[in-house]
């Protein structure tokens, strides 16, 4: 079994495209994962590029989704470091990678500043990773 750490936009494209992970991979995100993907959504239906009913559609998709959503003592102490560590300003990103380093095998990132940052953290995976066989 691998286990892949996924941040928002990767869920978003998830179920946007309705991507099915092989049997033997399973996803894990921080806990905030929920409310960045409705963020996500509520900015693409405020700036008109989604209609409002296909927001809420891919909203009830990611409620469907199975996931494993992590918000513990650890995973918080852990991004509280990280963060430092890397000397961002706040931690959201950070809760995805320490989630990633604690949780998974390597980490799909859409994020370009959460990419980046994984180096020597945890190692990253393709989008296409999540079909493949183990």
């Amino acid at each position: 079994m691998t286990r892949y750490a996924i941040d928002a936009e990767t869920a978003l494209r998830v179920i946007r495209e309705d991507v099915t992970p092989h049997e033997g991979h399973r996803l894990v995100a921080p806990a905030v994962l929920r409310s960045h993907v409705l963020s996500l959504l509520y900015r693409e239906v405020r700036d008109g590029r989604l209609d409002e009913r296909s927001g809420r559609e891919l909203l009830e998709r990611l409620a469907a989704l199975k996931i494993r959503l992590l918000g513990d003592r650890v995973s918080r102490a852990v991004a509280w470091k990280l963060a430092a560590r890397l000397d961002w300003a706040d931690t959201p990103l950070a809760e995805y990678l320490a989630v990633a380093s604690l949780q998974a095998d390597a980490l799909i990132a859409a994020d370009a500043d959460l990419a980046a940052a994984a180096t020597g953290i945890v190692p990253l995976a393709p989008f296409a990773a999540l079909a493949e066989t183990e």
